[in-house]
């Protein structure tokens, strides 16, 4: 039988890099996907179709994550569809990097509104369902960034450290009903965002990672399996690096 089989998971961003890893990966283990992005376009529509050739129920749903009442609203339509939500991804993510002393008071809001805040709104939406069944297993996305800082940072690296601590707390709160909360912290992830930077800057990021490699959204997406199956059963309020090392 697949790790997921029966299951029916929620993942935010989930239309490219980690996200839709993370979509391909839990199909492959027999979950159906419901996933969000901000707009139904091509890349959605590849990205829909790479899941469901893996034989099980998809459907993607417009979303602004950082909208409190359109988040009820599309875990709502979700649970009708599907049935149920066992398995929560809080994937979205964005970054507007700056040194503190310039950052502007919109850079600040907008990270936090789109890392932090939604991840709020989405687990608010999907509590009660998850109380109900008695058994949930929530993944908050963070950083190694969130775990140690980095300059230049500072709205990023404070709402993936707010990952860390909401999902800590919404595992105390809930676990009496069998919802677990827990996070991964990737390190360098080779996607779009990593792909951009110059060689010279990849290689010296590589230095530091003792497995001398970047990451894949693959190698995360191996850690999010693991948290969503009852294989991490006994798993809750933790945060898993996955970065080759980096933060020995």
């Amino acid at each position: 039988m697949k790790l997921l089989e029966g299951k029916v998971a929620l993942i935010t961003g989930g239309a490219r890099g980690i996200g839709k890893a993370i979509a391909l990966k839990f199909a492959s283990e027999g979950a159906d996907i419901a996933y969000t992005d901000l707009a139904d376009n091509d890349t959605t529509k590849a990205t829909t179709k790479a899941i469901a050739d893996l034989g099980v129920k998809v459907k993607m749903y417009v979303s602004n994550a950082s909208n409190f009442d359109e988040t009820h609203k599309v875990v709502e339509d979700i649970h009708k569809d599907f049935g149920r939500i066992d398995i929560l991804v809080n994937n979205a993510g964005i970054t507007r990097d700056g040194l503190m002393l310039r950052m502007s008071e919109q850079q600040w809001d907008i990270v936090i509104d789109v890392n932090l805040k939604s991840a709020f709104n989405f687990i608010h939406a999907v509590s009660p369902i998850m109380m109900r069944q008695r058994s949930g297993s929530i993944i908050n996305m963070s950083s190694v960034v969130g775990v140690g800082g980095n300059a230049g940072q500072t709205n990023y690296a404070a709402s993936k450290a707010g990952l860390i601590a909401l999902a800590k707390s919404v595992g105390k709160e809930l676990g009496s009903r069998g919802v677990r909360a827990n996070c991964i912290a990737p390190g360098f992830i080779i996607t779009d965002m990593t792909g951009v930077l110059p060689e010279d800057v990849r290689q010296q990021w590589e230095k530091q990672i003792p497995l001398r490699r970047g990451g894949t959204p693959e190698d995360v997406a191996n850690v999010a399996t693991f948290l969503a199956s009852d294989l991490s059963s006994y798993v809750s309020g933790q945060v898993i690096n996955c970065c080759g090392g980096m933060t020995m």
